[in-house]
């Protein structure tokens, strides 16, 4: 997991869900730039840019603006379209979706449920079983491994 990303970032956390609101002025302030343009501005990243675009290792993708959890990597697909893909999120409240009309498309854009931060989208062209794909710019992604979550628990659990 890329921890420069959580410097200065109060509300980064993979376990609380209380939703976070803040201003644009103080997102500007905690992110950064790449993230901030893709998460706050709804940009995009290019194309095949990802490194999690042909990852296979097995673990959990986390939103890199607050932590939410968002898919298991056991979702992952290769769609070949430039972005990580998945077909299934982790739970039907990690992803609010809302009509995107930009660009004179009509598609399905996807927030994170926590902070409403710009994703990416999902298209009905996924495998089954959901039939979806959540095409996701991987800036906007964390990912921990699960052997690296297991050591973490194991080691919190010691010291309670």
């Amino acid at each position: 997991m890329d921890t420069t990303k959580k410097q200065n970032n109060p509300v980064y956390s993979h376990s609380d869900s209380s939703k976070v609101n803040l201003s644009d002025d103080e997102w500007k302030k905690i992110l950064p730039k790449d993230i901030y343009y893709v998460a706050r501005q709804k940009g995009t990243e290019r194309p095949w840019t990802s490194p999690f675009e042909t990852s296979k290792e097995v673990g959990t993708y986390y939103c890199a603006v607050c932590g939410n959890p968002l898919f298991k990597s056991d979702t992952k697909f290769e769609s070949g379209c430039g972005w990580p893909s998945f077909y299934e999120p982790i739970s039907k409240e990690s992803i609010i979706y809302l009509e995107d009309h930009s660009y004179g498309m009509e598609r399905t854009e996807v927030e994170c449920g926590r902070c409403h931060s710009h994703l990416g989208h999902v298209f009905n062209d996924g495998p089954p079983p959901t039939g979806l794909r959540y095409c996701i710019n991987g800036v906007v992604l964390d990912f921990e491994k699960a052997k690296d979550a297991e050591k973490k628990y194991n080691e919190a659990k010691k010291n309670s």
